[in-house]
């Protein structure tokens, strides 16, 4: 889908009583799509397990896609809190401890949720094309870029193309375990700090 055609929500909340009931449908959703997968996955059964009508859903979201769209957008922004928090942590601390809470949050969020976050992936590329989705990717971007920039390694590339390959080798890593129903933590995380060290050039140890 363009930017033009992507599902958007009927109306933003403003109220702490909205935000809640929106955050009850995307939540509902998120579970019906964990226990149901697509098959089950509809309006109506997503207002009755938020506990609203499915009026009062359509006030916030136009159609099934619209909620879809809000709640890969609100995953991917959950992600990169996540990991903003963990760079402001270990500012101070060595690169290779930084590097490895990094991964630990990425398999953490990858795995916490098996199905759903397949799923996610799924429909991510369903939909496409949503600008504010594409501002949360540029802001996990910045993470790494920053993490680079204080790094002092001497890089394969320029900053900009390491940045991107960081990314993608991350996110295609973890994407691909969770395509394959894989749920070994331990096994995603070594695989992904391998990959990301021998890129930097970093020791293992």
């Amino acid at each position: 889908m363009t930017p033009d055609t992507l599902p958007k929500p009927r109306k933003s909340p403003v109220q702490a009583r909205s935000a809640a009931t929106v955050e009850a449908i995307l939540e509902a959703a998120a579970r019906i799509l964990e226990s149901e997968g697509l098959d089950g996955y509809t309006t109506n059964a997503i207002a009755k397990r938020a506990g609203v009508s499915v009026g009062s859903l359509y006030q916030y979201f136009p159609n099934k896609d619209a909620i879809t769209a809000a709640l890969v957008l609100s995953d991917s922004e959950l992600m990169a809190t996540r990991l903003e928090e963990v760079l402001r942590e270990f500012e101070d601390k060595p690169l290779i401890d930084c590097i490895d809470a990094l991964i630990e949050q990425t398999v953490c969020h990858q795995l916490d949720r098996p199905g759903l976050a397949r799923l996610i992936d799924i429909e991510e590329q369903r939909l496409g094309g949503d600008p504010a989705l594409e501002q949360v990717h540029a802001r996990i971007m910045q993470i790494v870029r920053g993490l680079l920039e204080r790094s002092n390694l001497a890089l394969p590339f320029d900053i900009d193309t390491s940045t991107q390959d960081l990314f993608s080798i991350a996110r295609g890593i973890s994407d691909a375990a969770g395509m394959n129903g894989e749920t070994d933590r331990a096994h995603l995380n070594a695989r992904i700090r391998h990959a990301v060290l021998s890129y930097l050039g970093v020791p293992a140890s």
